[in-house]
């Protein structure tokens, strides 16, 4: 079942729209959607490792632009839009704690919150809330953002085949960790 999904995924990855959805989805996951655009971008780079820079570009992009639309939702709109987000990831403390730290931390909350699992909208939203510096704000999410994903774009791209063969023959253990490490950063999120 899981291998069927991961061929289709791997035949999406290729197709002719696919660089469109891969944008849209690093804009929303740095704005609002659950899961992280590494999903997408492992078989797209898989599918064409002589794109994996593009690639990595297009996903830092759409994030960064998906962070400023965080960002905005959090400065103007955060009882209306950025709250009802907050609450479904269990993050009305989360977002507290964020907005207090912004002050003294801010870039390094988002440089080291950007690289980990930890849903990124929260920070995004957080630093919109906190009013924090849009310009230092901007530049840290193209440093982190681009930090991931050109390092999965240049693993996948350097160790393609076997990292390839690796998900084929184990499927369901990567998806197992994937998953894993999803809810792991949602809990890390609500308690701590």
């Amino acid at each position: 079942m899981f291998l069927s999904l991961y061929r289709r995924m791997m035949a999406l990855a290729a197709a002719r729209h696919a660089r469109l959805w891969l944008f849209a989805v690093a804009f929303a996951e740095a704005s609002f959607f659950p899961l992280p655009v590494d999903l997408m971008l492992a078989p797209m780079v898989l599918a064409r490792r002589d794109r994996a820079w593009e690639l990595a570009a297009l996903c830092t992009a759409g994030s960064v632009a998906g962070a400023l639309a965080g960002w905005l939702l959090g400065a103007f709109l955060l009882a209306h839009v950025a709250l009802p987000i907050v609450r479904f990831y269990h993050g009305e403390a989360t977002l507290t704690l964020l907005q207090h730290r912004f002050d003294e931390y801010g870039v390094a909350i988002i440089l080291l919150k950007g690289l980990t699992p930890i849903p990124f909208k929260l920070v995004t939203l957080a630093a919109g809330a906190a009013h924090f510096a849009l310009l230092p704000f901007l530049a840290a999410c193209v440093v982190t953002r681009g930090a991931r994903f050109f390092l999965l774009a240049g693993l996948l791209r350097h160790f393609g085949a076997p990292i390839q063969t690796f998900i084929e023959e184990r499927l369901t253990l990567v998806l197992l960790g994937v998953f894993t490490l999803i809810i792991l950063g949602v809990l890390a999120v609500r308690y701590i």
